[in-house]
């Protein structure tokens, strides 16, 4: 076995990239094996010092990427973010500390840009914690059982509107900024750049298999394009040659509640169609209640999903907006030394200052126990029973509550 020392940790160089990707696909458990086809359509995605793979000798025995990214903050900042994706160690060379020089590496050069945020999406619970992030945003699917609705089975009242299916063509034309639109209005949303696009409508092709969905837009009255459904359906039938379907989304995007409505009215609506599964969606969602009949759609997995390591605590605080006014200060730990303190927070709906101070804190907790607070999406006095925030002040809990939670929860619809 070698030594940790005897494992060499760099960016890699592009003629690495097909040794990076084998060792990629054998930490996700799938056939270690990269195709010309691959290789290429990934070309696109190479970026000179955001891939980093530790090497024994001519091995990459395991990978890290990251790229530029956008989060919207609570109020509709965009926030500049450092997202982290490809993460593995091959089983062979587990425990030998790998995975903390690679992510230390990344946070330094990160902070070093002047990124506010890390982000990630965890495979497994228990890793990322101890790297600073928490869990600041959930997801939820809903699976629909169409004939208890309640819906009327010839479709949605469009309004003067319309719905199209259109070609991956005219996706990657309406797609970007309509998704604009909605990612500015939902706090936890991220930025796609074009390769999203691409990857997404077949454009380019990362695995064997590629099955094209039905593309559905729904433009209101006036031509304004408020809704983008993609989704597929399976073919079953029963014994008694009754159609039983399922239609899978596999990501809808709307402007206005009156596209989602339209939207989901119209899957139910399609012939054969028996069940429909929502794909990711808001833990706070519509759908249910847009259903004449709620319970017909039940939940079929719930999930924490985006992470959030916070860089700079002050750009942080001040990029989102809060429900009320009032002062918080905050006593942050950051074992790492990248962002810890004592911060005093001046909050109104319209804005807020962050400062650092040497008054007497009101919260004390760990930077990972801020990344969840910070969209809102947990509560400082549910932290507090767990034993994850202290209260240095009776009733600061309630207090910070009263800043932080958004009337709406916060939501990332993406994978990265």
């Amino acid at each position: 076995m070698s030594a940790p020392a005897d494992i060499d940790v760099r960016p890699i160089t592009e003629a690495e990239h097909s040794e990076w990707l084998r060792a990629l696909r054998a930490g996700f458990l799938r056939e270690p094996v990269v195709s010309a086809a691959e290789l290429a359509a990934r070309r696109g995605q190479f970026e000179h010092g955001r891939f980093i793979g530790a090497f024994e000798g001519e091995r990459c025995v395991a990978t890290f990427r990251s790229f530029a990214q956008e989060v919207t903050a609570v109020g509709g900042q965009l926030v500049a973010a450092d997202a982290i994706s490809g993460v593995t160690v091959t089983a062979t060379h587990r425990r030998r500390g790998l995975l903390t020089r690679m992510m230390n590496e990344d946070l330094a050069a990160a902070k070093e840009r002047g990124d506010v945020l890390a982000t990630l999406i965890a495979a497994e619970y228990r890793i990322y914690g101890r790297y600073g992030f928490g869990p600041a945003t959930s997801g939820t699917e809903w699976t629909i059982d169409v004939p208890r609705a309640g819906l009327d089975p010839r479709g949605p009242d469009l309004r003067g509107g319309r719905i199209d299916l259109v070609d991956p063509d005219e996706v990657r034309k309406l797609g970007p900024e309509l998704h604009d639109r909605m990612r500015r209005a939902t706090p936890g949303a991220i930025s796609r750049d074009e390769w999203w696009w691409q990857l997404n409508t077949g454009a380019v092709r990362t695995e064997p298999g590629w099955t094209e969905p039905f593309f559905a837009v729904y433009r209101a009255a006036d031509g304004t394009v408020e809704g983008l459904m993609a989704y597929e359906v399976d073919e079953k039938w029963a014994d008694t040659m009754q159609p039983s379907n399922t239609a899978s989304v596999r990501g809808m995007i709307a402007s206005t509640p009156a596209a989602e409505r339209v939207l989901w009215h119209y899957l139910c609506s399609i012939d054969w169609v028996m069940r429909v599964k929502s794909g990711w969606r808001a833990p706070d969602d519509l759908l249910p209640h847009l259903l004449p009949n709620p319970p017909a759609a039940r939940i079929t997995m719930q999930a924490d999903w985006l992470w959030v390591r916070i860089l700079d605590v002050v750009r942080a605080l001040e990029a989102r907006t809060y429900e009320g006014e009032g002062t918080l200060v905050l006593e942050v730990v950051d074992g790492s030394g990248t962002t810890g303190g004592r911060y005093l927070l001046d909050a109104t709906p319209d804005g807020a200052s962050c400062t650092a101070t040497s008054r007497s804190a009101d919260l004390t907790l760990d930077v990972r126990d801020l990344a969840t607070l910070w969209l809102g999406d947990e509560s400082a006095v549910r932290l507090a029973a767990l034993g994850r925030v202290r209260e240095e002040r009776a009733g600061a809990g309630r207090g910070a509550d009263a800043l932080l939670r958004p009337s709406r929860r916060p939501w990332c619809p993406d994978m990265f």
